[in-house]
Order: structure tokens, then C-alpha cells, then sequence
């Protein structure tokens, strides 16, 4: 059995895995915003303990920064400003006595799709649409870090007036003073200008689809975030804008895009680190 973490800036989620499969979970409250290293350690240490089990062999986490991921060290958390240099991977194995593995959240996002997908893909490319945007890397069933396991930070390239991040995340919709998932329950209902967003929103996010595959030539991608329950709403678009943006129409009729949204998909990517 497995111990799978995904750290948010909301919500801690954990899951036990066996087989792939999340047999049990629980969910807490993400650190207090303001807190010191040692206060988020404890924190963290005290959910852990609420669902570790005798047989967990390993535990895996995602966190949402950049990590030497062979020290399992998360450098520099936007969201959690007394991590600057930790240690994670040392303390977990210290804690609890077995292996722990550590790593940014979009790759154990690419991780856990891959696994869901359940064939063998070349390049599965996993987008996360959340409150930024995170791309993972897995290429013929590895994860690709990069030096820095900063492979796939491509929403941080420059675009209009700003980076793609910008434009492709749930920041989009708050630039509007809006919430994505208020303009997703329109959109469903049909309110024209909530349809409207979410074209505009597809159409921004195919042109980021064209770096992705510039980049990376994938024969997956898989979409994952809050923002990801909208795919039926910004897909026709996005592939429009695809298609334009993307001049090899026979490669873009082998490449398979999926929306996975589902909350459990980085769990499970983080116990398989």
C-alpha cells in the first residue's frame, strides 16, 4: 500500500492507493496562511498520522513549487511564504521510517492521468487549470523533470500582455471579477456571455496546446483543475484555435486531449513518485 499527498493552497489531500486505486482518503485544511516551516511540518506530520497504516511502504507528495526532486528539497512555495528551502523528503523519512518521494504537483498530476489513461502513450503531456497553470511531462512512461523540475513551466511564457498563465487558468476568469466555476454553472445553463468566456477562454488556451506541442510533440494531453470541469464548454473552441495556431492538421487528428478533474488524480500520481 501507498501514502499519496497533494498539497493545496486550500485543502491537503491524502489517500491511501493500493493496485492504483484509492482505498481510503481524507482531507484537511492546508496550512494557516502565515505559518512558520515548523508549524506546516507538524501540520502536515499530524494529517499523515490520521490515515498512515502499517502496511504503507512509501509516501509520495505533491507540492506547488519548484523541487530537487532526487533530495526531495521544495524550494521557494509562492503560496506558502515560510517555505523557502525544505527539506520535506528527510523529514517525512525521518518521521515515519520508509521511503518518501517528492514533487511538483503538475508532474504527479501527469503522473496519476497517465496511470488512469491505462495504455502505453509515447509523450502524455498533463495541464493543470487551477488557480495557475501547470504542465507535467512523462515521456515512454517517465516523468520528465528537467534539470530543476521545471520541465514544463510554460505558463510562464510571455503572451499579450502578460504570460499564459494569464490567460489559461482560473486567473482568467478573476480578472473579470468573476469565479470560474460561477461562469462554468452559466455557461452550462446557457447564459450567452457565460458561453462567450468560455470560448474566449478556449481560444487563449489552444494557442497555449500549440507551444505544448511545439515543445513536446505529445500523443496525450490530459487537462486536470478546478477550471477542467468546464471542457465541454471551451473544447470546440480551443480546437479551433488549435488548428489555427498549429499548422500540421495530420498530427493533430492522431493527438488525443482528455479532461481529467477529478481531485484524486494527483493523490494517486504523488504515491507513485
Amino acid at each position: 500500500m501507498l501514502l499519496g499527498i497533494d498539497i493545496g493552497g486550500t485543502t491537503i489531500n491524502l489517500g491511501l492507493i493500493e493496485n492504483n486505486k484509492i482505498v481510503k482518503k481524507l482531507c484537511v485544511p492546508s496550512f494557516r496562511q502565515g505559518a512558520e516551516l515548523e508549524e506546516t511540518l507538524v501540520h502536515l506530520e499530524d494529517a499523515i498520522r490520521q490515515i498512515i497504516t502499517p502496511e504503507v511502504k512509501s509516501i509520495g507528495v505533491g507540492v506547488p513549487t519548484f523541487v530537487d526532486a532526487e533530495q526531495g528539497i521544495a524550494y521557494d512555495a509562492s503560496n506558502i511564504p515560510s517555505w523557502k528551502v525544505v527539506h520535506l523528503k528527510d523529514y517525512l523519512e525521518n518521521a515515519f521510517g520508509i521511503p518518501a518521494g517528492v514533487n511538483n504537483d503538475a508532474n504527479c498530476f501527469v503522473l496519476g492521468a497517465a496511470a488512469k489513461l491505462g495504455k502505453p502513450s509515447k509523450v502524455v503531456v498533463g495541464v493543470t487549470l487551477g488557480t495557475g497553470t501547470g504542465i507535467g511531462v512523462m515521456i515512454e512512461g517517465k516523468l520528465y523533470n528537467g534539470v530543476n523540475c521545471g520541465a514544463g513551466e510554460l505558463g510562464t511564457v510571455p503572451y499579450k500582455d502578460g504570460i499564459y498563465e494569464d490567460y489559461c487558468s482560473k486567473k482568467f476568469f478573476c480578472s473579470k471579477g468573476l469565479e470560474p466555476k460561477e461562469v462554468g454553472d452559466k455557461a452550462f445553463a446557457g447564459d450567452p456571455e457565460a458561453l462567450k468566456l468560455m470560448d474566449e477562454f478556449g481560444t487563449h488556451l489552444g494557442n497555449l496546446l500549440a507551444l505544448v506541442l511545439y515543445a513536446y510533440d505529445p500523443s496525450d494531453i490530459v487537462f486536470g483543475g478546478g477550471v477542467a470541469h468546464s471542457f465541454p464548454l471551451f473544447k470546440d473552441a480551443m480546437y479551433r484555435s488549435l488548428a489555427k495556431s498549429y499548422p500540421y492538421p495530420s498530427f493533430l487528428d492522431k493527438l488525443v486531449i482528455t479532461a481529467m478533474p477529478e481531485g484524486d488524480i494527483p493523490v494517486l500520481g504523488a504515491s507513485l513518485l
